[in-house]
C-alpha cells in the first residue's frame, strides 16, 4: 500500500520534529545554531509559516509552528534545510545530508496539545540535562514565553494568549507550567503521533479532521477484519 502523504493542514499547530542524519550532531556551537535561527525565521516569513515554539538540542530540533497553506511547512522545511545544510557543510568541511530523511509532523488539536506540544519542547533542555530551568536554555523559545527576553523570530499562539489578560500573567503562568513537567503519557502520545505522522487531539477533533481532509487521519486496525458470524 501507498504511503499516506504527509498530513498538513492550513491554520493549524503543528509539532515538527527533524534530526541528524544518524544521530550525528546538527549544532556544534552557538555560531551554528545563530544561523539556524536566522535560516528558520527567513523561510518561515518567505513561506508564511507562524513560528509559536522552538527548541534546538545538539542532534534534532522541535518546533511548533502554523503554516497558512497546506504545503507551507514542507517547503519551508526544504528551504530551511538546504539552506542550514550548506552553511553547516561549508563551515565543518563535511560533505552529504545533513537531516535524518523526512522531517516529521503532525496537527495538534488546540485545546489542550497546543499547549502541551509547546512545553514539551521548552522542557526538553532539562530533560536532556543541558539547563536547569527550561528558560535558561538560550536556544529556545522557553525565555520568551516566560518573560525573560523578545524574540522576533515568534508569533505567539491563541492558547499562550489565553493564559492571562496582561502579558505579566500570561509570562508569569507560563513560568509555572514549565515547572511542571509534561506528563510521560501526554509525551508519549505526542511524540508517536508526530513519528507516524498522524494528528493528536480527541475524537471529535479527529472526526471533523478527517471530513476536512478527505482521507483517514487515524491509523487502520492491524490485521485482517473479524468475520461476522450467523
Amino acid at each position: 500500500m501507498a504511503r499516506l502523504a504527509r498530513l498538513a493542514v492550513p491554520g493549524q499547530a503543528h509539532h515538527v520534529m527533524q534530526r541528524g542524519h544518524d544521530g550525528r550532531l546538527v549544532f556544534v556551537d552557538a555560531r551554528d545554531r545563530q544561523a539556524f535561527l536566522a535560516a528558520l525565521k527567513e523561510s518561515a516569513d518567505a513561506l508564511h509559516v507562524a513560528v509559536h515554539g522552538y527548541v534546538l538540542l545538539d542532534s534534532e530540533l522541535h518546533l511548533l509552528v502554523t503554516p497558512r497553506s497546506a504545503e507551507g511547512i514542507s517547503r519551508m522545511m526544504q528551504m530551511l534545510g538546504r539552506r542550514y545544510g550548506q552553511v553547516f557543510n561549508r563551515r565543518h568541511g563535511r560533505r552529504g545530508t545533513l537531516w535524518e530523511g523526512r522531517f516529521r509532523t503532525a496537527p495538534l488539536e488546540a485545546h489542550p496539545w497546543v499547549r502541551i506540544s509547546l512545553a514539551w519542547l521548552e522542557q526538553a533542555p532539562v530533560a536532556a540535562g543541558l539547563a536547569v530551568r527550561a528558560a535558561d536554555y538560550p536556544w529556545s523559545s522557553a525565555a520568551h514565553h516566560a518573560g525573560l527576553r523578545r524574540d522576533p523570530l515568534l508569533t505567539d499562539h491563541a492558547a499562550y494568549w489565553q493564559l492571562g489578560n496582561t502579558p505579566f500573567e500570561r509570562e508569569a503562568a507560563w513560568r509555572g507550567i514549565l515547572e511542571q513537567p509534561v506528563t510521560s503519557e501526554e509525551a508519549s502520545r505526542l511524540l508517536e503521533a508526530v513519528r507516524r505522522g498522524w494528528p493528536v487531539g480527541g475524537e471529535t477533533y479527529l472526526s471533523r479532521l478527517a471530513v476536512t481532509v478527505g482521507r483517514p487521519v487515524v491509523p487502520r486496525p492491524r490485521g485482517r477484519p473479524r468475520r461476522m458470524s450467523g
